[in-house]
């Protein structure tokens, strides 16, 4: 359950969209913005997404996505959200990603996607797990180089994930189905193995992108990820 004192609403304030905008260099560590200023304030005079949590009146989390279009169908793509250490683990994850659903079907929108480094785990199984949704494609290096905290040294390998507006909700997630899937595991805690051990990191990078970007790009379906960490994927043609 959220805690009642945590508030998500839209942003169009300047001020308001520069404290999002610090939000997101704190969380990441960032020595040059996440997002620009200006590109926040395009997003949100162009119809897209801008929101943010508030504790207390401080601004705890937040998330700006832009429209597009995925499998033929307007959808809103959740390009960053961030939360800060504090308020994880309270339901607010969940929260701002249900309030992201409630806009996109108030504005017509049938998909929401996003973006997500498929070794971090804990996303894995908030994203799959949690939310249903589902993976529809791996991206090598996707973003190039980033010199932030948390992606410093590392390649940026991504995972698209697609969550249909009109679904149910997570509480409608079913469990994941192991019956003809191969576990591909993840390891514990990526981001500080990178600052630990980058050769190991690396080598975790590798060995993913091996065992699951190929797998995809051959027709293979992610059909779960595990409390223990490994996705579940599916030979394509697989039933």
């Amino acid at each position: 359950m959220t805690d009642p004192r945590l508030e998500i609403r839209l942003l169009d304030d300047p001020a308001e969209q520069r404290r999002l905008r610090d939000l997101f260099d704190q969380v990441w560590g960032a020595t040059t913005s996440v997002v620009g200023m200006e590109l926040i304030r395009a997003i949100g005079h162009a119809g897209g997404y801008v929101a943010a949590a508030y504790g207390d009146g401080a601004v705890v989390g937040g998330s700006i996505g832009f429209l597009g279009r995925h499998l033929g169908a307007p959808s809103l793509h959740s390009h960053v959200t961030g939360l800060l250490p504090g308020v994880r683990r309270t339901g607010l994850g969940r929260a701002m990603k249900l309030h992201q659903r409630a806009w996109a079907a108030a504005n017509g929108l049938t998909w929401i996607t996003w973006t997500f480094d498929p070794l971090v785990r804990r996303n894995a199984w908030f994203n799959i797990g949690v939310l249903g949704a589902v993976v529809h494609e791996y991206l090598v290096d996707f973003y190039g180089p980033i010199d932030d905290a948390i992606n410093a040294g590392d390649e940026t390998d991504r995972l698209l994930v697609a969550w249909r507006v009109g679904d149910g909700g997570p509480s409608d997630v079913a469990p994941p189905d192991p019956t003809g899937t191969v576990a591909v595991p993840t390891p514990a805690d990526i981001v500080v193995l990178r600052r630990t051990d980058p050769g190991s990191a690396i080598e975790w990078r590798h060995r993913l992108r091996r065992e699951l970007g190929g797998p995809l790009a051959a027709g293979a379906t992610v059909r779960g990820f595990t409390r223990e960490g490994d996705y579940l994927v599916a030979a394509g043609g697989a039933s």
